[in-house]
């Protein structure tokens, strides 16, 4: 493989590209990585280096890299009706769209807010549950509960709902009203450690307390992952999900269940409220709805919701231009399309045990403390001392994620996240397409990595 034949850019991408999450001065004295193409689970670079994305982009792209449908999907959208908000109006695809989306989501969710993104669609649940308790009569529900290290967004709102001090602190003061709760990482449980069950029952029990210590008059909804994303993988313990229900219902409070990376086949099914048996009031979604072949989110709420918006001059009073966008909107149908002529979901089901398998074969290895996750999303936590389950310090951690492991992986072949959110992790999330042979050479390249790893502690 040649490299692309294009011009440097390394200069431009140094002084005038601010890339996201990025430590800027970490390219002063060393090249920023350009992608340059992709093809099915892989991304090459402009060197013509190729990798497998072993993160899919950022838990995006469920059917692989260089779909060429989707873009022809795109270009013919363009060519009919390139643009035009869903306000007073509405278009084809747009319509088409909400009505595929409403026939997967669970029960009665049915109504379908479209935003530009995953950080919009949890900001928009959270305006929802705030005016519709004032519609009907309960003015002071606003308050939102999420979890620890949980990730929900960057707007001010649902970074707000997001539970990583250290990603907020430079933003003070944020929205108010945000409580968080103890997480599911049973690895690292603080009671019932060596029982489940028990543990998802303390679990749904930290979310009644925290309820009704705020006051079930001002609390208007509860905020989670199907698998809890930061801190790596954190699945819900059996009975977790019902119990959860069973509270919100108790005390008059909206359940957002949000889908933004577990949608979309992650785990094996359309949202991850269907694999765990659960009934959200609210699902927000995004990257997967178009495999990141376009930019677009959405909200889908249940017709409860919608009913006082249906009276009169009501009006929910919220908005974005590109919600809905018709090109967005064409590109997605064009990638469930293909989930359903090629079995995505029956392929993840049939897949997740041969992922998670060879995955665990890495639990042989000295700094594997933990492997956990669901379908095609997996993380390794990373040990100082096995048997203690003792973690890294905030130095350790620096050198060894960032100075060490960031670079070493990439540098052999593969992109994945190494992650010290909560304690330190290799983060897997490949395309949905992957199979045994993928798994097979990414369990090769993390072996070799964290066996050179544990030498350097």
């Amino acid at each position: 493989m040649t490299p692309d034949n294009h011009v440097d850019l390394q200069p431009a991408a140094r002084d005038n590209l601010w890339m996201h999450f990025t430590r800027q001065g970490a390219f002063a004295t060393s090249d920023v990585p350009i992608i340059t193409r992709g093809e099915g689970a892989y991304v090459w670079d402009a060197q013509g280096r190729r990798y497998l994305d072993a993160l899919s982009g950022l838990y995006v792209t469920q059917i692989g890299h260089g779909r060429r449908e989707l873009g022809e999907a795109a270009a013919k959208q363009m060519a009919e009706l390139e643009f035009f908000p869903i306000w007073t109006f509405a278009h084809p695809r747009a319509i088409e769209l909400a009505e595929r989306l409403a026939s997967f989501a669970p029960g009665d969710l049915n109504r379908v807010f479209f935003t530009s993104g995953g950080g919009e669609a949890v900001e928009s649940a959270w305006k929802l549950a705030k005016q519709y308790y004032k519609m009907t009569g309960r003015p002071n529900k606003h308050k939102v509960i999420s979890r620890r290290i949980s990730y929900h967004g960057t707007t001010q709102g649902a970074l707000s709902i997001t539970g990583m001090p250290a990603y907020k602190s430079v933003f003070e003061p944020l929205v108010p009203s945000t409580v968080h709760v103890p997480n599911t990482n049973f690895y690292r449980a603080p009671e019932h450690g060596d029982d489940p069950v028990a543990f998802g029952r303390w679990a749904a029990a930290q979310i009644e307390d925290a309820i009704i210590a705020e006051g079930p008059d001002s609390v208007a909804a509860v905020f989670l992952e199907p698998v809890q994303n930061a801190g790596g993988c954190f699945t819900p313990p059996p009975g977790y999900f019902q119990l959860v229900r069973e509270i919100c219902d108790r005390h008059d409070v909206l359940l957002v269940s949000d889908e933004v990376i577990c949608g979309f086949g992650r785990l094996g099914e359309w949202f991850g409220a269907i694999k765990y048996g659960f009934q959200p009031d609210i699902i927000t979604c995004a990257k997967g709805l178009t495999s990141g072949y376009a930019p677009m989110g959405a909200m889908i709420a249940s017709d409860r919701l919608m009913e006082p918006f249906l009276e009169g001059n009501n009006t929910f009073l919220h908005g974005y231009t590109f919600g809905g966008h018709p090109v967005c909107a064409a590109v997605a149908m064009a990638n469930l399309d293909i989930f359903e002529r090629e079995g995505i979901l029956d392929h993840v089901r049939q897949n997740e045990g041969p992922f998670r398998d060879t995955m665990n074969k890495l639990s042989d290895l000295d700094i594997v403390g933990d492997v956990r996750g669901a379908g095609y999303f997996l993380a390794l936590e990373l040990v100082k001392d096995k048997s203690t389950k003792e973690t890294f310090n905030d130095d350790e951690a620096e050198r060894l994620l960032r100075g060490f492991l960031s670079k070493e992986l990439y540098d052999s072949g593969i992109y994945c996240r190494t992650d010290d959110r909560g304690d330190p992790i290799v983060q897997l999330s490949p395309p949905l397409i992957c199979d045994q042979s993928h798994f097979d050479e990414i369990e090769f390249i993390l072996r070799d990595v964290l066996t050179r790893a544990q030498k350097m502690l």
